[in-house]
């Protein structure tokens, strides 16, 4: 969607959640209120100023006003997630879920190519992850310890410290994680 479309849905909502009227937000920002109108028909580009005033003014994150607004049910596709590789790209990782103030964990798919390794240095203190192999075999150190995990298995395990993913299996190794970050 075009930024400018999801800042003036943003905008219309956060001044509609707090009754604010275009007058009013324009005294509170110190915006035109032909300059708020606009912006909120996504007819105009803003600037990021105009955006830090709005957003001061609402009382609301910079990034509250750009990010797209998610229905309670959507649909995340894997075609539509651009994956995070490694240098050697045989590690992917598609993030479907990312940590928000209302959601205290992120979800990702991980495949990692036939006898290749991938080596995490670790997530902030007290953070858990939990892994589940969908296919393949996975052979996972954490804790001067080793695990062989295969499809439809699962593990949880303390998070902080490094931890080594490795495909000890003859197909591409699947697996789904959550990293759970206590509050």
């Amino acid at each position: 969607m075009n930024i400018n479309l999801i800042i003036a849905e943003n905008l219309k909502r956060l001044r509609s959640d707090r009754n604010l009227s275009l007058g009013q937000l324009s005294e509170l920002s110190s915006l035109s209120k032909v300059m708020i109108s606009q912006i909120e028909k996504g007819e105009t580009n803003p600037t990021i100023n105009t955006i830090w005033k709005l957003a001061s003014a609402l009382n609301v994150p910079y990034t509250s006003l750009l990010e797209q607004q998610q229905q309670d049910t959507y649909v995340i596709k894997k075609s539509d997630i651009n994956p995070q590789l490694n240098e050697d790209e045989k590690y992917h990782l598609y993030c479907y879920y990312k940590n928000t103030p209302n959601r205290n964990f992120e979800l990702f798919q991980m495949e990692l190519d036939q006898g290749a390794s991938y080596t995490s240095i670790g997530h902030p203190k007290k953070s858990e992850e939990y892994v589940m192999v969908l296919e393949g075999r996975l052979t996972l150190e954490v804790n001067n310890e080793t695990f062989i995990l295969n499809a439809d298995d699962s593990i949880k395990f303390t998070a902080s410290n490094k931890h080594t993913y490795s495909n000890s299996g003859d197909v591409t190794l699947k697996t789904i994680i959550i990293n759970f970050y206590p509050v």
